[in-house]
Order: structure tokens, then sequence, then C-alpha cells
């Protein structure tokens, strides 16, 4: 298994695996689905594939298609004492077939993100998690900051 950085050729997969990853958080409660965000989604890896603050990778599937794959975002805010340069990273979009679970593609996935990261000098990096994955995220070093996360959403 190798991990390799997404094409505009993906973005179909990527799509597809986004909307296991949908199904799976509405499962856990999280929020409802929009019914058209597909377009957008993918129009959106269009537009920040091969970008400075953007990596897709991916873990391509032995019969074709994708079985993994995981998007990490970099994002300027003010700096800060704890942040002094103000860059932090998101990682967004971890997603497994669940054809293709349990055979180390989030854990591959997710190191290529941290070295990225490492590389870039990001010192901050935030995900929420499912509840079927969050034990990886917390053995890859991923801790409860001492605030609680809250979320805003507009109700139109």
């Amino acid at each position: 298994m190798s991990v390799r950085t997404a094409t505009p050729d993906d973005i179909p997969e990527l799509v597809r695996l986004r909307e296991i990853l949908a199904d799976r958080m509405a499962q856990d409660g999280s929020y409802p689905i929009d019914e058209h965000w597909q377009e957008a989604y993918a129009d959106s890896l269009k537009e920040r594939l091969g970008s400075a603050d953007t990596a897709v990778y991916v873990v391509d599937a032995p019969t074709g298609g994708l079985a993994a794959c995981g998007i990490g975002l970099i994002f300027g805010r003010f700096p800060g004492p704890t942040l002094p340069d103000g860059r932090c990273g998101y990682i967004q979009g971890m997603t497994t077939d669940p054809a293709h679970r349990r055979q180390g593609h989030g854990r591959a996935i997710m190191s290529a993100l941290l070295d990225w990261y490492r590389d870039g000098e990001v010192r901050r990096v935030d995900l929420h998690a499912t509840s079927e994955a969050e034990p990886l995220y917390r053995e890859l070093g991923f801790v409860d900051d001492g605030y609680p996360s809250l979320t805003w959403r507009s109700r139109s």
C-alpha cells in the first residue's frame, strides 16, 4: 500500500468517499446533511488540489478506485502566545471505504498528513472525529486541548 497525492482524476472517487463519511457522521448524530453539496465539494477540490495550503492524500484500491483519502488544510489566524505565526491546520474528510477498513490506510494517510504539517512547520492541527476513528487519532497524539469545541450553525 502506498499513499499518493490526489489528482483531478480522483475527484469523483473523493466525492464518493466523502458521501460515505457524511453518512457515518449522520449516524453519530452530528448534523443534518444538505442534499446538494457534492457539486460544490467537487468544484472546491478542483480549485484547491495542488495549492500550497491544501494536501489531499489517497490510497488506491487494488481493484480500482480509491480505498481511502484524507485532506489537510492550513489556515491563517491571528498570531498569539501559543501560535506565534498564526498558522494552524485542520484535517478533513478522512475516509476509508468500508470494504478496505482495518488495513492501515487511515493510519498511513494520517502519517503523510502529519509529515506534511511538520515539513510546513505548522504547530497546531485540529480535526473532528467519528466515534470509530477517535482511538486512532488519540494514538497518533491528538488530545483534548482543554477548551470545549463549540459550533454555531445558521438556521437558514
